[in-house]
């Protein structure tokens, strides 16, 4: 049993809305291999994960799964089960899998995972268990696991980050990690984003960040605005340090200048040996030390955030209670097995550390680690009260007082932090400060906020949505995207919307199988209508709208880059790229690209003439608008929808309609839009007419959407290989990336329009080509096709596209069907050589389609010695001249 393919679906896809591992797994000589059958499987999985016994599976019940065992199931879903069982294990709740049969013993397994990492280790680690039961071996699973845990703690969000990111998910705004280990995030898309690391946000100042860093220059600023600080002074020696006590006359505090999460504080120092000790405490974190009055009372922590108190909280130094019979020692290790504690940030709790600064302390109570502390005797084991080295927290968010609570947001204002954590020590936080000589010790710039999430006692405070809340107001941090899928027409749909908005005034980004645009710009060639593409303009500043082709490859090898758009576009499904990726039926087709319709949040936009679109509309969730458009006025799908009230897009008489609720708009004649070649490219008719509804889906002005389709021109340099129109010596040459029957058909109908406007019939001849990626009935399908709609073809090879074809295969099997339909089929394998013979058979006024997969060069070299002027002309029109 073995893994052929392997692919991460990092977002909503075929098989769910969330991400998913998608494996196709052979089972090889295991492929018979039954549960039911194989002795002693069943009994040996279920004594190694009881958890397996939660598994709904397709039953739809308690124990479902091993009812699905018991009657027998294949091994691969099996490892889809273990693998979810295992994820969980680790820490990461995941319940979403599936397992198709994709024939001769291989199935595509999908599982749903939080963590790549963990769930690309999980699935080997099923493969292995699986694979060592089914042939009586045993499996060490508890080694497994432990890795499994480690993988996912590696890799986990901190608890501060991820109340935040909840909060901001909570809020439908888009959240991104961009690192797999650290904690730094983009919230939010385009000109809206807002990036996140722990609790420092886009909008906390690096200066401001600085200041609250420097502990002193923290206080200096602090006293200015009247705020209460302990008074102190910084030191570099020892001998400093024993002057600065004696010079306060006081109990002290020593710290370093600019430590955090308490390291290296220790608080009530009172005599030389004990500041000698605290100073090389200090020093270990830090070359400059504070030295400054100890200020008596409670240990508070308050949070500002969005210009307001968001919480507050005692905090409670970490503490165990003697039984008269454990160990400081043993207390606190039963402490720490605490599930609610662990190492770092990632849990509620922090684990107590048994250090030098905790045998410090427990020395002042006359303890040590082995002593055996009377029952009921508490036991302190910090001088601080910090979450970071085993404190706990209660809140008091309601006790404090106005005064209080303007004095921290004046505070926070004043060191310039948007988000900080204010340390407070006072005798009782219900009293304003200054009557009981209380004072704001610390500001922090990153704070925690585990301790108001997740406090031990008291309220809760969902204090990340109040960071949130500072970070995007009310808005969603989301900016209008129009995703564009179907067939045939993506990109010039794509291009048309992205060109019209622009044209309105805003900064666009845009993916299509040309590459990537940024407000008109090109940033990136190729092939770019998948995920990477999609996210890169999501995450480019610059973007005030999105407009995204969305691919049949993308959809299937990434998933969607987002997880709702505000309008999905579906121009048409057609006959393309069956038989790959498991994509077999046009109705499997249809169902991939109804991952982009059924994304959508506001508005479908649907061809009414293509019966897979139209049943899309009802699968489609109800509050999701249904907009049609069709080149037939009286398409009975369409007026119906008219006649309910519906909005759509149409074309009548010549002119493109748009109904909006019982108003008639026309926007313009398709003989004034170029992409219309004078009304005779329907094709780009219909394109237009869809990117229309879009727009007008979108809340784009009717002048905006007229002016922007009047404007849009489909040549080389906006919309390469897309009906480009050329000149040689009269005959008019269509350049275009046609590659399926109905791309054809349609270019077919286009040569006939324009052959014809003159006063006399002319001839129309084809160039053809196809990748070799496609089925053989699919190649003969494309050449029978323009054997009917063209006077003439000739079949050709591009070199680039055999895709593990022998050549001269593919050409003829598109030349046999082309014979079916017309007896005028050349078979000519060299680009060139056929370019020149179709010219050859034209006249001045006739119509040439040349199909090629890769530039307008090869027209461009095929003509530099048979016809040098046009040659010349061609290149310089290609390249915008």
């Amino acid at each position: 049993m073995n893994i052929i393919e392997q692919r991460l679906l990092r977002g909503r896809n075929l098989y769910s809305h969330h991400p998913c591992l998608l494996t196709v797994v052979d089972t090889g000589d295991l492929k018979d291999a039954r549960t039911d059958v194989l002795p002693g499987f069943v009994t040996r999985l279920l004594e190694l994960l009881p958890s397996l016994y939660d598994h709904r599976c397709s039953v739809g019940k308690y124990a479902g799964f091993v009812q699905t065992l018991q009657s027998g199931t294949n091994l691969a879903h099996v490892v889809e089960h273990v693998t979810l069982a295992l994820q969980c294990l680790a820490g990461t709740t995941v319940n979403t899998g599936r397992t198709h049969d994709a024939g001769n013993g291989r199935y595509r397994v999908v599982c749903a995972y939080e963590l790549e990492a963990v769930v690309t280790e999980a699935f080997d680690a099923a493969m292995a268990l699986v694979k060592a039961l089914a042939r009586g071996e045993g499996f060490a699973l508890a080694e497994t696991v432990a890795a499994l845990r480690e993988t996912a703690e590696e890799h986990a969000i901190g608890t501060s980050t991820g109340a935040i990111v909840g909060a901001a998910k909570a809020r439908g705004i888009p959240v991104l990690r961009l690192t797999d280990t650290a904690n730094l995030f983009l919230l939010g898309w385009g000109a809206r984003q807002k990036r996140l690391q722990a609790t420092i946000t886009a909008d906390t100042g690096h200066i401001a960040v600085g200041i609250a860093s420097d502990k002193q220059l923290t206080k200096t600023l602090l006293q200015d605005a009247g705020v209460p600080v302990p008074e102190g002074v910084t030191v570099r020696t020892l001998e400093q340090a024993q002057r600065a006590a004696r010079r306060l006359g006081c109990t002290v505090t020593v710290k370093p200048l600019d430590g955090n999460h308490g390291r290296g504080v220790t608080t009530r120092c009172n005599t030389p040996d004990e500041l000698a000790v605290a100073f090389e405490r200090a020093r270990a974190h830090g070359r400059t030390i504070i030295v400054e009055r100890y200020v008596t009372g409670h240990d508070y922590r308050v949070l500002v955030a969005d210009g307001r108190v968001a919480a507050a909280a005692l905090r409670r130094p970490p503490a165990v209670t003697g039984d008269g019979k454990s160990t400081v020692r043993q207390l606190v290790e039963r402490e720490n097995l605490n599930p609610a504690r662990g190492e770092g940030h990632t849990n509620i709790l922090t684990k107590i550390p048994l250090d030098g600064h905790a045998e410090t302390v427990l020395a002042e109570q006359g303890f040590t680690f082995d002593s055996v502390p009377p029952a009921g005797t508490p036991v302190q084991l910090r001088g601080n009260a910090n979450l970071s080295t085993g404190g706990t927290a209660e809140d008091v968010t309601d006790l404090l007082p106005p005064e209080t609570r303007a004095l921290c947001v004046r505070a926070a204002q004043k060191i310039g932090l948007d988000v900080a954590g204010l340390d407070i020590v006072c005798g009782d936080i219900a009293r304003p400060l200054e009557e009981q000589g209380g004072a704001i010790i610390e500001v922090n710039a990153a704070p925690g906020i585990r301790m108001h999430q997740y406090p031990s006692a008291g309220t809760p405070r969902n204090a990340g949505e109040a960071i949130v809340d500072g970070m995007f107001g009310k808005g969603d941090g989301r900016i209008p995207v129009i995703a564009v899928t179907g067939t045939n027409g993506k990109t010039t749909t794509t291009l048309m919307l992205e060109h019209s908005i622009r044209q309105s005034g805003l900064r666009t980004g845009c993916t299509t199988t040309e590459g990537v645009f940024i407000d008109g710009h090109c940033v990136r060639k190729g092939d770019c209508a998948g995920y990477w593409s999609a996210r890169s303009v999501l995450t480019d500043p610059n973007v005030d709208f999105a407009v995204l082709e969305t691919a049949r490859g993308g959809i299937l090898k990434r998933g969607l880059a987002f997880d709702r758009c505000d309008v999905a576009v579906v121009v048409n499904v057609s006959q393309d790229h069956l038989g790959l990726d498991g994509v077999n039926t046009m109705e499997d087709l249809a169902r991939v690209k109804a991952v982009v319709a059924k994304a959508a949040s506001r508005a479908v936009v649907l061809n009414a003439q293509d019966a897979y679109c139209v049943a899309m509309a009802a699968d489609l969730d109800e509050q999701v608008e249904r907009l049609y458009f069709s080149c037939d006025a009286d398409n009975p799908v369409l007026l119906r929808h008219l006649e309910s009230g519906g909005r759509a897009a149409y074309l009548q008489d010549g002119a493109l309609i748009l109904a909006d609720g019982t108003r008639r708009h026309r926007i313009l004649w398709a003989e004034e839009m170029p992409s219309a070649l004078d009304g005779c490219a329907r094709h780009n008719i219909a394109n237009a007419l869809a990117a229309g509804a879009a727009m007008l889906a979108a809340g784009l002005q009717i002048a905006q959407i007229a002016d922007g389709l009047a404007s849009f021109v489909s040549d080389n340099v906006r919309n390469p290989l897309r009906t480009n129109v050329y000149d040689v010596r009269g005959v008019k040459v269509l350049v275009d990336y046609a590659h399926n029957p109905a791309a054809y058909a349609a270019l077919g109908q286009t040569a006939r329009g324009m052959s014809s406007q003159e006063t006399r019939q002319h001839r129309t001849v084809a160039v053809i080509t196809a990748p070799g990626d496609r089925r053989d009935e699919d190649l003969e399908q494309i050449g029978e096709t323009c054997g009917e709609v063209f006077d003439e073809v000739i079949v050709y090879e591009a070199p680039v596209e055999h895709r593990g074809r022998r050549p001269g295969e593919r050409a003829a099997l598109m030349a046999a069907g082309a014979i079916r339909a017309s007896t005028r089929v050349h078979l000519e394998l060299a680009s060139g050589a056929a370019l020149r013979l179709a010219l050859t058979r034209c006249q001045p006024g006739d119509v040439m389609l040349f199909a090629t997969g890769t530039s307008v060069a090869e027209l461009v070299e095929a003509l530099r010695d048979f016809d040098p002027a046009s040659a010349e002309s061609i290149a310089l029109a290609a390249a915008g001249g």
